[in-house]
């Protein structure tokens, strides 16, 4: 079986590693990035209604100044973000499946100042009529070179899940920086956005149905057991 090379940072690499080794695939863990916190001006919040949070790093790394902020409740995207705003001690407002511009049309009433906790790699957002967001970056990923196990895999057919857009373009700057032929390689994305990312070259590039870890974790068991033609793309 082609082995699957899983890039995320912890803890999210272990998780998806046991995930997709449960589903009896040669995943194999290589996170190249590393989660560091920033420091960030403290904020009054009763300037605020909600706060807006994209990925449980947040509360691992948003650090003393988060207590100040409890009293907030939160729009959280994907169920591990959720799991960590309530394990902080945080209520929720809302949670999305999706990108976090479709949690901006979901929002309750009264919730029209937001705050956005975020990583230094974010999105920019549309905001619906009347709303406004402020932001403050508390974490950042922090991309590592390419170990020479890996370096060595790649140089072989393989499967890269990608969970985000820096992930993709890392990968793709350290191909380059170590002479490594794309062709043999295929990649499996989150979404579409992060499959855009990635740009051209490779064997293979396939985005999840949705934004989900199970749906990309299938997505890339069914890459690994059947080869797809090289040089096409999967929208």
């Amino acid at each position: 079986m082609v082995p699957l090379v899983i890039i995320r940072p912890e803890p999210g690499n272990e998780a998806s590693t046991t995930a997709a080794r449960a589903l009896h695939m040669d995943a194999r863990s290589f996170p190249l990035f590393e989660v560091v916190p920033r420091s960030w001006e403290a904020v009054l919040p009763g300037r605020y209604d909600a706060l807006l949070v994209g990925s449980a790093q947040v509360f691992r790394h948003g650090g003393r100044g988060l207590a100040a902020l409890r009293g907030l409740p939160v729009y959280a995207v994907g169920e591990a973000t959720a799991a960590a705003a309530t394990a902080a001690g945080f209520t929720l407002a809302g949670t999305g499946a999706g990108a976090m511009q479709t949690l901006l049309g979901e929002l309750g009433t009264g919730h029209q100042r937001l705050l956005r906790l975020t990583g230094q790699e974010r999105m920019s957002l549309t905001l619906p009529h009347g709303v406004t967001v402020d932001e403050r970056v508390v974490y950042a990923s922090q991309p590592r070179a390419l170990p020479a196990e890996l370096e060595a895999l790649l140089r072989e057919p393989a499967i890269v899940a990608l969970h985000s857009a820096e992930a993709a373009q890392h990968l793709t700057a350290e191909c380059v920086r170590c002479g490594i032929r794309r062709a043999p390689i295929r990649l499996a994305a989150l979404s579409h956005r992060i499959s855009a990312a990635a740009g051209d070259g490779w064997g293979e590039v396939a985005a999840a149905a949705i934004p989900d870890d199970k749906a990309l974790l299938a997505l890339a068991r069914q890459m690994c057991q059947e080869p797809w033609p090289a040089g096409r793309t999967v929208g």
